[in-house]
């Protein structure tokens, strides 16, 4: 029997490998430290595998992507004068084709596909977690929290954050059937569960604000894209003055307080001290990608002494920001930067401008997502993270056009699709 390569590239037609694909490559983004290389060649195997099957609509025009490679380039430049010259260079060159992985999925797979995906994967990782998981201390913390089958309960909550986002897309903007709705069910319970065991208050806080802004984002659809800007403005403005008040009044402490956390954020301003004070040793070229946390480097190994890490390993400045100035001076935060910003102001900019777009409200609610938990995590820096996927897949969703479907995010009330656009896509 011959099976059509269509049913493989086709983002209209390849539901089911798209969605496995997606899934899977959840579930090595999580675990590829428990199952090894095996794993990783399984992520590559199932991207890789479309470049074989139709290489010109798998890879595209790279021309349209340099931009997208800025930040990669500069990591791998920087090998050159690391400390660990193996090290960086390996992990640069592995940063690089996990863009690459990004890139063909988002050539490859819809963004109502890469929801499905994203459904079913974070329900198979948060199973795995409650079914294998155990508590273990958490050095910035102080306490014993459950983390899952993962070393952080920061990344448990991360997929669980994840999970709830990814449910409410498929549920609200994306409409998926009434097949789907027992899964979405039982995937938006384990996010729950696993959000409450974690105790993560920056994916408890994160979760809550980012599906408040896609809400609130999705209520300015029943508008023309002009009034839409002018109510974003409006919004905009007073959410400033809003954050502006609460810092003034207090409500950062009060909302940490809930949580059991302190302005020191339990021991993070003392670690971004310490990371802002070893940048200006090299601040516009750093000290090279992964650089940094070796052992045997005698500013590494006295912050691990201080936090207790004995394993020397998946510790960080807990801040995007910061960890890249180390790591990559100020020429690679600044490329960094541009990626994100580039990322979120044109998907933010689709949906204000064309009449409906579900793919970039899902998207800018990613990129939104990212982008608040870069100052407390480094979800985008490294390769084989799911972060640094969904990053590199909403980057590159902005080289195609946007989808319009006007249906699935306007009220009933105003439902009907203009001539030329379809509901379903």
């Amino acid at each position: 029997m011959k099976i059509a390569s269509s049913s493989f590239i086709d983002p209209n037609r390849n539901h089911l490998y798209a969605m496995a694909a997606v899934a899977l490559s959840f579930f090595v983004f999580a675990y590829s430290s428990r199952f090894g290389q095996i794993s990783i060649l399984a992520y590559y195997g199932a991207w890789f595998l479309l470049v074989l099957v139709n290489y010109r609509r798998a890879l595209g025009s790279y021309g349209k992507y340099l931009w997208i490679f800025s930040f990669a380039l500069v990591c791998f430049v920087s090998a050159f004068w690391s400390p660990a010259f193996g090290v960086s260079l390996r992990t640069a060159i592995q940063y690089l084709t996990h863009i690459v992985c990004a890139l063909i999925a988002m050539r490859a797979v819809s963004m109502e596909n890469l929801n499905k995906g994203a459904v079913l994967g974070v329900g198979l990782v948060l199973a795995y977690s409650i079914v294998f998981g155990n508590y273990l201390f958490d050095s910035i913390d102080g306490t014993f929290g459950f983390v899952g089958a993962f070393s952080s309960k920061n990344q448990l909550g991360f997929f669980a954050s994840l999970g709830i986002f990814f449910c409410y897309t498929s549920l609200v903007v994306f409409r998926l059937g009434r097949l789907w709705l027992p899964v979405i069910g039982v995937v938006t319970l384990l996010s729950a569960y696993c959000l409450y065991a974690s105790q993560s208050a920056t994916s408890v806080i994160t979760t809550v604000g980012i599906v408040a802004l896609c809400l609130g984002l999705q209520s300015f659809m029943i508008f023309s894209p002009r009034h839409r800007r002018m109510f974003f403005a409006a919004a905009l403005v007073l959410g400033i003055g809003a954050v502006v008040g609460g810092l003034q009044f207090g409500a950062m402490d009060a909302i940490l307080g809930v949580f059991g956390k302190d302005s020191t954020l339990t021991g993070r301003t003392y670690l971004w001290q310490q990371g802002i004070a070893i940048a200006q040793q090299s601040p516009w070229l750093g000290i090279g990608y992964q650089g940094f946390w070796v052992p045997g480097f005698a500013d590494a190994e006295r912050l691990w002494d201080d936090f207790g890490i004995a394993g020397k390993s998946g510790f960080h400045f807990h801040n995007t920001y910061i960890e890249t100035t180390v790591e990559t001076g100020i020429i690679g935060v600044l490329t960094l930067v541009s990626i994100l910003l580039t990322t979120l102001i044109g998907h933010l900019k689709r949906l204000l401008t064309y009449e409906v777009t579900p793919d970039s409200l899902a998207l800018f609610g990613l990129a939104s997502l990212l982008l608040i938990r870069s100052f407390v995590e480094i979800d985008i820096l490294n390769p084989y993270q799911v972060g640094s996927f969904l990053f590199y897949f909403a980057a590159g969703r902005l080289a195609i056009a946007p989808v319009q479907a006007t249906a699935r995010l306007r009220p009933a009330a105003t439902r009907a699709a203009p001539v030329g656009l379809q509901a379903r896509f």
